[in-house]
């Protein structure tokens, strides 16, 4: 391995995409990857890109929706994680949801089989001082890299709570109850328009559904942990705090569904399943992060009906994610100021979501091949998807005020000419994604390496 090797930590969805787009433009790369020598609470495998809560990309809409455009622009770039998304899709309606398990293993198979990639085991405890590096370690960075990095940023890390959804062995649950259907039919096949498992709810059992959820026995933070939480992936409890309908009017909506059981009765919520892997014999919670204690939420779950007799492949939990102040410590390129021979990538950066912490993986990958030969990157338009998120991180956003960030198009400069409020919307959305598109593939085109 040449001296003038890219060495990355992490190789979740951030670290691995930024391995693969060096690679591919032919770069020698180093993973460093802890697991499995190092576990975390969240991860079950040691294989790379492993997806930890949902097993959702979530839409795949490239005109008329932000992330499905990054999805799109990834695609353009030769992306690994979206070529192997779309090879291990499973139905989810609009959605770009995957066999999480086949997933993880074909991208470490890839990236294993790179001639230009080495995969190293084990921990990186203190930041390099020389060399090529990126930092894509995710939200669960361990504790020793994530007081070096404190210790050079000067400042306590940034943190975040964060929860995962419980799984449900398919067999499990009462179809005499249950049934198969994507809100408002949504899909091109009659498989994708029957993606959704629903459990409908009357009101009487919404409502002793919030007087339990909210009794429930929750896990407790310890003294001195006072970070909130990110509002795209709120813990059940917490939205059923903020009001008894927030559930109803969220992942409960009862909206675009009719049951067959009783097709002349609309439920007054409806809880969503969605199939997790490919053989459709585990199914995950839609929107049901939980803090619940393990006891609790077996007690708490099986008052939805259809699922009094379900058993879990596994139940929900929550854990502390970090993230850095990236406005104030990155430069425009996601170099660390300090430390530029030191690139961060992915969650750790103050994005949020797996498709956001790819997208940043493959900036930070192709950024810093060209840097390695001298050449200087054209400058990523804001218009684009990836070029609006990194324009936010790096600078746009108010750096007092800093919390994770999905990708929408209030990140966009607007369209002139367009008109604007709700009936606009969707030319505009359009309007949004052809000038991405436009623009990305220019950018590509120019990029040097």
């Amino acid at each position: 391995m040449s001296d003038n090797a890219l060495h990355i930590i992490g190789g979740g969805m951030a670290g691995s995409e930024a391995a693969w787009q060096a690679a591919e433009l032919g770069q020698q790369v180093v993973i460093h990857e802890m697991r499995p020598k190092i576990g975390t609470f969240a991860h079950q495998t040691g294989h790379l890109a492993e997806m930890v809560c949902s097993n959702s990309f979530r839409s795949d809409d490239h005109e008329q929706n932000a992330v499905g455009l990054l999805h799109w622009e990834m695609r353009a770039a030769g992306g690994l994680i979206m070529e192997m998304a779309y090879h291990h899709r499973l139905p989810a309606g609009g959605a770009l949801a995957v066999d999480r398990d086949a997933f993880a293993q074909a991208v470490t198979a890839r990236l294993r089989a790179h001639p230009n990639i080495t995969i190293e085991d084990g921990e990186i405890s203190a930041l390099p001082e020389t060399g090529h590096w990126i930092i894509a370690t995710g939200p669960l960075t361990s504790g020793a890299l994530a007081q070096a990095i404190a210790k050079e940023a000067g400042q306590d890390s940034l943190a975040f709570f964060d929860a995962i959804a419980p799984i449900v062995y398919a067999e499990s649950i009462d179809m005499s109850r249950a049934w198969m259907q994507s809100r408002y039919d949504k899909g091109e096949t009659e498989e994708e328009q029957r993606a959704y498992l629903n459990c409908p709810m009357t009101r009487e059992q919404y409502e002793a559904f919030i007087d339990a959820l909210l009794a429930a026995e929750k896990t407790e933070f310890h003294e001195g942990e006072t970070a909130g939480y990110f509002d795209g992936c709120l813990p059940i409890e917490v939205m059923a705090e903020r009001g008894r309908e927030t559930l109803r009017h969220g992942p409960m909506k009862p909206v675009g569904l009719t049951n067959p059981h009783q097709p002349d009765v609309k439920p007054w919520a409806v809880v969503q399943l969605r199939r997790d892997n490919k053989l459709g014999t585990l199914y995950n919670i839609v929107g049901f992060q939980t803090k619940m204690k393990y006891g609790a939420q077996t007690e708490v779950l099986r008052m939805i009906p259809g699922l009094e007799e379900a058993r879990f492949a596994r139940l929900g939990g929550i854990h502390r994610n970090t993230f850095i102040n990236s406005p104030t410590l990155l430069d425009a390129q996601m170099r660390l100021k300090s430390m530029p021979h030191i690139r961060f990538a992915g969650q750790i950066t103050g994005v949020e979501g797996y498709v956001e912490s790819a997208a940043m993986g493959l900036l930070a990958g192709r950024y810093a091949v060209a840097e390695l030969r001298g050449l200087t990157p054209p400058e990523l338009p804001n218009t684009t998807a990836m070029g609006a998120l990194i324009h936010h991180i790096t600078g746009g956003a108010e750096a007092k005020t800093f919390q994770p960030m999905n990708v929408n198009f209030g990140l966009f400069p607007p369209v002139e000419g367009l008109k604007s409020g709700r009936r606009g919307r969707k030319d505009r959305y359009k309007a949004y994604t052809d000038r991405a598109k436009t623009d990305w593939r220019a950018w590509l085109d120019a990029f040097p390496a």
